[in-house]
């Protein structure tokens, strides 16, 4: 969505990823197992490989992060609060056929094989 800036925009960029077979990354905050379900369903439908990242943050290394962004790329701290209040951990039944935790320590992220007792 930082990239398309609206919806319409986001589901015509899909499709026709999805009509070529191009790959593609979905680089976006889909707190709820609802919200992901959409691009895994669609993905799946065509076969595609789901590969998900759960990227590891506490609230306040989240709104220390958004304080960082330029003043138009900055969350209302509220909007990052609801959006962490609603946060569902992946699972591996959700479709994904390979799921990763991520976690950021001295500037440097670390990748591990997702565990169900993260």
């Amino acid at each position: 969505m930082d990239l398309l800036n609206t919806r319409n925009k986001e589901n015509k960029f899909l499709g026709t990823c999805l009509e070529t077979q191009s790959k593609f990354v979905i680089d976006n905050t889909n707190p709820t197992v609802a919200e992901r379900s959409k691009y895994i369903e669609l993905a799946k439908s065509k076969k595609y490989e789901i590969i998900g990242y759960y990227f590891h943050s506490s609230l306040e290394q989240a709104l220390e992060r958004n304080v960082t962004r330029k003043e138009k790329e900055r969350i209302p701290d509220i909007g990052v609060k609801g959006c962490y209040g609603k946060l569902e951990l992946p699972n591996m039944n959700e479709g994904f056929d390979k799921l990763y935790y991520v976690k950021s320590e001295n500037m440097e992220f670390q990748i591990e094989d997702w565990k169900d007792e993260v």
